[in-house]
């Protein structure tokens, strides 16, 4: 039953009942009342009710997981757990229209039922044998157990959800074989709905044969991956067979839909204790057949190889795009090695040979029409398929292999399969996307998540208008649209931005921000989640409790921040962006830095928000980024000149903002220093002269700063600012700096900063940026 209704849920057949599903997530809350923990005989649960655990830890009820409308035992009152429930019924709904209509109920005999009208069967318990005196009762136990047992003797258990566990294992639940039931209990991970087509199966089950570790199991028979030996808190325990068990107060274990073991902390599922595996290559046969593994888990086809035909129920792998040209005569072959460097872990089913040295390896192999050799003190052969090759992500160290190719090699040809094949996924792919497209352009029943990691959701019009009490509190407003304080169910506070002036097709627009939802990084501001109904366009982003950096700078009623605080705040500045610039698989340029788009947390810890922004508004980036007014802001030389912007653009922009969270002054105020009228041009003369700068420091602090500090900072700022883009340095280099691990030179004053100081005053001058374009 658990693979049949499990693969039924994700049928296309499923997908005609997904219209009836959006009332479920429309109705106020679903108007739950509260039963007890015990359910008897003669007594109906319905869709609309609750049964709790008497500690309050636990509720079975309706709900909505990552697939669809479930019943199932659920944590209470826990925001980051509410995507999966701890245990469900294995069984697709019908309807999720009418809730009410669901009704649960258990037999004298001990069969618990659930039907739909009162008369439709829609799943049940099978009937024990040992029954025939007992009066059951169904109870909600306070270790998320849902029982059947008798109502006088508690020790005896008809039937219990520990037995049939789904992705999630309980403090007192258990893995492996039960004597009792006869049954091997595992979990089954549970792919979201957007990931039917293209994700694997994946099966948890403990290593019985070993008793050493866990076994997961993909079901499109790529093989297994074995876990060696258990954390601390596991337990193994013989009763007629082998089991794994834990018993750690407040946890659970947890199977995701992308095949990985997580033991975490319940009603705070997102502090995570212990995971397994490491990376996607400890899955055996992850890649197929004669392709390479790069941890953490992309596969590639080495030189001479191209990819075998698609099929999401198969390995992929590479083929050769030509045979061995092997003689089988006594005189040396032709041939050609491609040695391929950073070897983690070798193919598997190596021969081993005992000879001198390298060349003697190589010998044997081409004597032999062996597909790749390796040596390391001893000789590796291959003769067949490259199976489990694993290589280290940067590729340049560890050992090396050598994969023989054919002499000559012709132009690999498309199969006809393959195209076929090609031009039917195609066609699925067209027909997924126009029904996931009608759905979305009704009111969306529930906040779906959109990637393997459940971060990014999607919202309907309604849900965005409701979480945000009809946009009553305005947090901000800038060039890019309003923000409003929201509130998820749980209590999660987010901001909300309507973006205005956007006229990007929803296709485009999905495209980009399901890009941008999966950077994530500690000093950049986490998007939860997005809203593309007709022309309505939201970013959902966690919310910052201490405001803008912008606040604590200038605002004179805000607390003014300590030194430390404030370098801590520009270090973290300094990651953020080296991170969007170098880290991220495109080079994401932020292109408006500025105290306002600083936020910060509890903890001050400071997180840049509205990145991206060029890259999801693209050609209308520059006419919604607010006109700069003044001599001096924040933005580079090159947005006046109308040349392509690129990261360095951001370069500047930082150390503007660093000079202001330095001085707590803005940059575009006039100063009356001397001859000097604006403070970065001030700043930068004094950094150049060598002259002591604490007179650059915020007066409020009362120069209260490291000295050393401050002096990095100050060069650092003006090494930034500098006119010509070469001039300034990578933001991985000002992180390196700042961290003091890197030396700092003495900049030399920028032309710029003195060009514009001869420009027209504050109250007239206005630069036009509405020629630039910003590379993304």
């Amino acid at each position: 039953m658990k693979a049949s209704g499990w693969r039924f849920l994700f049928s296309p057949s499923f997908v005609l009942l997904l219209p009836s599903l959006i009332s479920l997530a429309l109705y106020p809350c679903c108007k739950f009342t509260f039963a007890n923990d015990t359910l008897r005989p003669g007594q109906l649960l319905n869709g609309g009710q609750i049964l709790q655990s008497k500690n309050g830890a636990f509720n079975f009820k309706l709900g909505y997981n990552s697939s669809a409308c479930c019943f199932g035992i659920w944590f209470t009152n826990s925001s980051s757990c509410t995507h999966f429930p701890v245990w469900q019924i294995e069984s697709a709904l019908p309807t999720c229209f009418d809730f009410t209509s669901y009704s649960l109920s258990v037999s004298e005999d001990g069969v618990l039922s659930l039907t739909y009208g009162g008369n439709t069967p829609v799943w049940w318990t099978s009937p024990s044998m040992n029954t025939t005196s007992i009066s059951a009762v169904a109870v909600l136990l306070d270790n998320g157990n849902l029982v059947i047992r008798d109502q006088v003797n508690s020790s005896i258990v008809v039937w219990q959800s520990f037995d049939n566990p789904i992705s999630v294992l309980l403090p007192g639940g258990y893995l492996g074989f039960n004597p009792i039931t006869g049954q091997n209990v595992t979990l089954a991970s549970q792919p979201s709905f957007y990931d039917w087509v293209w994700s694997s199966w994946y099966t948890l089950a403990f290593d019985a044969t070993r008793r050493r570790g866990f076994i997961i199991q993909q079901d499109i028979g790529v093989g297994a991956s074995i876990f060696g030996t258990f954390p601390r808190w596991m337990d193994i325990h013989e009763d007629g067979g082998y089991a794994l068990t834990f018993k750690d107060a407040g946890t659970y274990i947890h199977l995701n839909s992308s095949g990985f073991v997580t033991f975490a902390k319940q009603w705070e599922c997102d502090t995570v204790l212990w995971s397994a595996p490491d990376n996607l290559c400890e899955y055996d046969s992850y890649c197929g057949p004669d392709s390479v593994c790069i941890i953490p888990g992309s596969c590639l086809c080495p030189v001479g190889f191209y990819p075998l035909d698609f099929d999401p129920q198969n390995a992929s792998g590479c083929t050769r795009n030509a045979s061995l040209n092997c003689t089988g005569s006594d005189t040396l072959p032709e041939a050609v090695f491609y040695p391929k460097d950073g070897i983690h872990r070798y193919p598997d089913n190596a021969l081993i040979l005992q000879v001198v040295n390298m060349s003697e390896c190589q010998y044997s192999c081409l004597m032999n029409c062996c597909t790749a050799f390796a040596y390391n003190t001893s000789c590796m052969l291959w003769f067949s398929e490259l199976w489990n090759t694993v290589v280290l992500g940067s590729g340049s160290n560890g050992n090396r292999i050598y994969i023989r190719l054919a002499t000559e090699q012709p132009q690999p040809s498309f199969p006809k399969k393959a195209f076929l094949v090609s031009v039917i996924a195609v066609l699925a792919l067209i027909a997924i996307g126009l029904i996931l497209l009608w759905r979305c352009r009704r009111n969306s029943f529930k906040a779906r998540t959109v990637n393997d990691s459940g971060s990014l959701m999607v919202f309907s019009f309604v849900q965005i208008k409701n979480s945000t009490k009809n946009f009553s509190e305005k947090l901000g407003e800038g060039g890019f649209g309003y923000v409003f304080k929201g509130v998820l169910p749980g209590r999660t506070f987010v901001a909300v931005k309507k973006l205005k002036g956007l006229r990007q097709e929803e296709k485009q627009f999905r495209a980009e921000v399901q890009t941008i939802g999966l950077i994530q990084h500690i000093n950049i501001v986490r998007l939860l989640g997005f809203c593309a109904q007709d022309s309505k366009r939201f970013l959902v982003y966690e919310y910052m409790a201490n405001g803008s950096l912008n606040s604590h700078l200038f605002s004179k009623s805000s607390s003014k921040l300590g030194w430390e605080v404030r370098y801590s705040i520009a270090l973290g500045l300094a990651r953020g962006l080296a991170y969007l610039h170098e880290e991220c698989k495109d080079c994401i340029v932020h292109c408006d830095m500025k105290p306002d788009n600083v936020l910060l947390d509890e903890q001050f810890c400071p997180k840049i928000a509205d990145f991206g922004m060029a890259k999801l508004l693209g050609r209308d980036f520059s006419r919604v980024l607010t006109t700069m007014r003044g001599t001096i802001g924040y933005l580079a030389p090159e947005w006046i000149s109308g040349v392509p912007i690129t990261y360095k653009a951001d370069v500047y922009s930082y150390g503007m903002v660093l000079l202001e969270i330095i001085s707590g002054r803005r940059n575009s105020e006039k100063i009356k220093e001397g001859s000097f009228t604006y403070f970065p041009i001030y700043a930068a003369v004094k950094v150049n002269k060598g002259d002591d700068v604490m007179c650059l420091l915020d007066s409020s602090l009362e120069g209260n700063a490291d000295a050393e500090q401050l002096t990095r900072a100050c060069r650092v700022a003006c090494w930034c600012i500098q006119g010509a883009e070469d001039h300034r340095p990578m933001m991985g280099h000002v992180v390196r700096m700042l961290e003091g691990v890197m030396d700092v030179g003495v900049p030399p004053v920028p032309r710029s900063l003195q060009t514009y100081a001869g420009m027209e005053d504050s109250t007239s001058a206005e630069f036009c940026i509405s020629k630039a374009s910003c590379t993304r």
